[in-house]
C-alpha cells in the first residue's frame, strides 16, 4: 500500500518551478500523476498511478512531499484521513474504566487527532474523506467490537466527555472573567480539586491575569470538575514545575478511580508515575500515525526509548535513547569561567538571594526548583539582561542566552535568520554534524520563522543560541513544546556540545529526565513562589538532586533496563526505604 502526502505548510509553489511535476516519469509519459490544484496554491498526487520512484520527493526544494510504502493489512485499520494527500491515522486507543491510558509519541503523529475522535469532536471517516462522515457509519464499521460499542455510545450521547485542551494559553481569548466563576459554572465539586492543585489564591483572579502554570492548573480543575464519563488531558504538565506536575498527576489518578481517563504526556517521569497502560504512536510526522496495542507503562516507555516495538516487530527510530552512568563530578577538576559572590535582586513584591558560587568550563549546571522562585531572574543576571541589586558577577566572557519565552520576531526564513546571526556556525562541519543534523534543522531552512510550530521554533532558537560564539550558554526551559524523543535528543546535543567545545552551560528545566541526562552539577532554588526565592549551589548531582527531591518529597530509582529515572510510588516500600536513608536520588 502506497500513500502520498503533501505537507501543505511546506509546499510553496510560488517559490519553485514545479520540479515535482516536471521530473515525474509518469507525467512525462502522459499520465496525470501529479497536477496543480485548481486554486494554484499546491499540487495533488494520484496515489493509484504513482510509481513510488521518489523522484518528486528528492526534487522538491522544500521537502513538502512524502511517498511512503505501508503494509497492505493496515488499510483495514485506517480510522481517519483529513483529505487527499493528507495525514492518516491508523487504529485507536480504547479507554478503560478505572485506568489511566497514556498516549506517547512524537508531535504531529496523531495523538491529538485520536483524542478528538474519542471525545466526539471529529467523526471518523475511515479514509472516505469525500463522503459525509457519520457516527452511524462508524458504528457499522466496527459493529460487534468494543470500539463499535464506544462509537454507539458517542452517537447516542450516552457518554459525556471532558477535554483539557493542549494550548491552555488560548483560554483567556475565550473567557476573561474570574476563575471562581469559571469553575462554578462547570460544576459544584471544584473546591476539592482546587485544594489538591493548590490554586486557592487564584479564585478571585481574572483568567486574563493568570500565568501559564496557573492557567494549566485551572484548566485541569475545570476539566476534572465536569460531570463526565471519559476525561481527556492533553499535555497536563506544560508550564508546571515538578511538584505541581505530581499534584496534577494525583488529581488525574484520583479521577480515574471511577471513570475512564486518557492522557497525552511528553514528560516521561510524569507519564510513568501517572499511567497504567500506554499506547505508543509511531509513523511519519504530518503523514501518518499508527496506534500500537496497549502496553504496561514501564514496557511502553522502555520500548519508546529503544525505538522498537517487540510485539509489532517495528523499529520506528534509528537510534536508542540511553541514560549513561557517569562519574561523579567531585572527581573532576575544571577551572571556573564565572564566579559570583552573594547576589540579591529586589523587585517591588519579590526578592531573590543566591549564595556565592561558580560555573566551571566544559560542564553543564542544571537549575531546578519551583516556579516563581527566581530561576529565570538568576539566569537573566548572568546574561546581563538585568543587574543585581547587591553583589557582583565576575566574568570576562561572552554569553549566549535563550530566554524562557520565545516569539517568532524575525521576518523571513529560518536560513535567512541563521545567515544573519550565525552564518559561520552553519557552515562549520562540527556544528552541522553535532547540532544541525540531530535536531533536523535543515528540514526547516525554507520555512518562514513566523509559521513555525512551538516545537519547531524551540529547536530553531536552541540552535541559534548554540551557534553563537560564546564561553557560557544559558538556556531557559529548552524542553518546552518538544515531544519526549526531541527532548532527549536535545539534551544529548547540548551535553555533547559542551563536552566537545569545553564551554560552560546552565540549563533551567522542569523535566527530570532532561535535567538528569544533561547535567553535571545541580543548582537548587526554593522559597515562597512570587514572594521570595533562594538559590544554592552548584552541587554535585547526588547532593543537588537529593536536596531538590527531598523538598518535593519524592524519590527516584533507576530502571534496570534503560537506567532512566523512575518516580517511586508514594509510601511504597522502596520510597520509604530511600527516605529513611536520606537517598532521594537513587540508592547507592
Amino acid at each position: 500500500m502506497r500513500i502520498a502526502v503533501v505537507l501543505e505548510e511546506r509546499c510553496q509553489p510560488d517559490r519553485c518551478s514545479y520540479e515535482c511535476i516536471n521530473y515525474c516519469p509518469k507525467v512525462r509519459t502522459g499520465h496525470e500523476t501529479i497536477v496543480k490544484t485548481e486554486d494554484g496554491n499546491g499540487i495533488k498526487i494520484n496515489e493509484e498511478i504513482c510509481a513510488g520512484c521518489g523522484i518528486c520527493v528528492d526534487k522538491c526544494p522544500f521537502d513538502a512531499i512524502k511517498i511512503i510504502n505501508l503494509p497492505e493489512e493496515l488499510d483495514t485499520d485506517l480510522i481517519h484521513q483529513f483529505g487527499e494527500n493528507t495525514f492518516r491515522l491508523y487504529r485507536l486507543p480504547l479507554p478503560e474504566k478505572g485506568l489511566v491510558t497514556g498516549l506517547l509519541g512524537a508531535n504531529a503523529i496523531g495523538k491529538t487527532t485520536a483524542v478528538r475522535i474519542l471525545s466526539g469532536e471529529i467523526v471518523p471517516n475511515f479514509g472516505r474523506y469525500e463522503e459525509d462522515a457519520s457516527w452511524k457509519k462508524a458504528v457499522e464499521e466496527y459493529s460487534g467490537t468494543a470500539l463499535g460499542d464506544y462509537f454507539k455510545d458517542i452517537s447516542k450521547k450516552s457518554i459525556v466527555t471532558a477535554l483539557k485542551p493542549q494550548y491552555v494559553d488560548k483560554i483567556p481569548a475565550h473567557y476573561s472573567g474570574m476563575v471562581e466563576d469559571l469553575l462554578a459554572g462547570v460544576g459544584d465539586d471544584y473546591e476539592r480539586w482546587v485544594e489538591m492543585l493548590d490554586i486557592e489564591d487564584t479564585l478571585r483572579s481574572k483568567v486574563t491575569n493568570l500565568s501559564g502554570g496557573e492557567l494549566q492548573r485551572v484548566a485541569i480543575a475545570a476539566t476534572t470538575t465536569k460531570d463526565a464519563d471519559v476525561y481527556f488531558y492533553d499535555e497536563p504538565s506544560s508550564y508546571l514545575d515538578i511538584k505541581q506536575r505530581l499534584k496534577a498527576a494525583e488529581v488525574i489518578r484520583k479521577k480515574s478511580e471511577e471513570n475512564r481517563v486518557v492522557v497525552i504526556e511528553h514528560d516521561l517521569a510524569v507519564l510513568d508515575f501517572l499511567a497504567d497502560n500506554v499506547h505508543v504512536l509511531y509513523g511519519s510526522k504530518g503523514a501518518y500515525g499508527i496506534v500500537s496495542h496497549p502496553k504496561g507503562v514501564r514496557k511502553a516507555i522502555n520500548s519508546y526509548l529503544h525505538g522498537f516495538l517487540e510485539e509489532e516487530n517495528v523499529r520506528f527510530r534509528e537510534t536508542e535513547i540511553t541514560f549513561e552512568k557517569r562519574a561523579p563530578k567531585s572527581q573532576w577538576h575544571s577551572k571556573p569561567i564565572v564566579e559570583y559572590n552573594r547576589l540579591i535582586k529586589e523587585w517591588d513584591d519579590f526578592v531573590l538571594e543566591t549564595e556565592k558560587g561558580e560555573i566551571p568550563e566544559g560542564e553543564v549546571v542544571g537549575i531546578v526548583g519551583p516556579n516563581a522562585t527566581g530561576k529565570t531572574t538568576f539566569v537573566k543576571m548572568l546574561a546581563d539582561v538585568i543587574q543585581p541589586t547587591e553583589g557582583e558577577i565576575k566574568k570576562e566572557i561572552d554569553v549566549s542566552y535563550k530566554p524562557q519565552y520565545i516569539k517568532p520576531s524575525f521576518d523571513g526564513r529560518v536560513i535567512d535568520l541563521y545567515r544573519t546571526e550565525i552564518n559561520r556556525s552553519i557552515n562549520n562541519g562540527f556544528f552541522q554534524s553535532n547540532v544541525l543534523t540531530p535536531l533536523n534543522i535543515q528540514d526547516l531552512y525554507e520555512r518562514d520563522v513566523a509559521n513555525l510550530s512551538g516545537g519547531e521554533l524551540q529547536r530553531v532558537v536552541i540552535t541559534l543560541c548554540l551557534g553563537r560564539e560564546a564561553d557560557l550558554y544559558l538556556i531557559d526551559e529548552p524542553s518546552a513544546y518538544l515531544d519526549a524523543g526531541r527532548r532527549m535528543t536535545t539534551a544529548k546535543v547540548i551535553r555533547r556540545f559542551m563536552e566537545k567545545t569545553n564551554k560552560g552551560g546552565m540549563i533551567v528545566d522542569h523535566d527530570v529526565y532532561f535535567i538528569d541526562y544533561v547535567s553535571d552539577l545541580i543548582m537548587n532554588f526554593s522559597g515562597v513562589p512570587s514572594k521570595k526565592g533562594k538559590g544554592e549551589g552548584p552541587y554535585d548531582m547526588r547532593s543537588g538532586m537529593n536536596n531538590f527531591l527531598k523538598d518535593v518529597n519524592i524519590t527516584f530509582r533507576r530502571d534496570e533496563e534503560t537506567h532512566r529515572p523512575r518516580v517511586n510510588k508514594l509510601e511504597s516500600r522502596l520510597d520509604k526505604k530511600q527516605k529513611s536513608r536520606g537517598e532521594y536520588y537513587y540508592l547507592k
